[in-house]
């Protein structure tokens, strides 16, 4: 690879690394807040949110993987909203289809108020996903996967 065309910023595992620490310990405090906002008790939602921030944090890195992989293969680099919407519908959806059942048999509710909490979350991470992404990569650089000549 040219010097022209190296990937600049923070690459390979450290910056994975350092993007899910980052993402799961924000995500840790503003889930286990919002499980108190909506009605949960504050122990059972803290062991919530610790929870769910293991097993986000290997969806994480799996569906990443995933994502980067297929991103790797497309004409068009960079990251545009319509490409960071996906990637957060994606993830989020991913997850939820993970978290539902767990909350529902933690928190002793059904499927459909198990649902309806998850939705809450939803709402907030969608919104929390995109502007991370959008946070992270002004400040560490787009990963190889979006640059130009990658």
């Amino acid at each position: 690879m040219s010097a022209s065309h190296q990937a600049t910023g923070l690459q390979g595992p450290w910056r994975r690394v350092i993007y899910v620490t980052i993402y799961e310990i924000i995500a840790i405090i503003a889930s286990g807040l919002l499980f108190i906002a909506i009605g949960q008790q504050p122990g059972e939602s803290g062991v919530m949110a610790v929870a769910a921030s293991v097993i986000a944090v290997v969806w994480n890195v799996s569906f990443n993987a995933a994502f980067e992989w297929w991103e790797t293969r497309q004409a068009v680099k960079g990251r545009s909203v319509a490409r960071r919407v996906a990637h957060a519908i994606g993830f989020e959806g991913g997850l939820a289809l993970i978290l539902i059942p767990l909350m529902a048999w933690w928190f002793g509710v059904t499927l459909w108020q198990a649902l309806v909490m998850e939705g809450a979350l939803v709402v907030f991470f969608l919104v929390y996903t995109y502007v991370f992404n959008w946070v992270f990569d002004h400040f560490f650089g787009l990963p190889a996967s979006a640059q130009a000549g990658a």
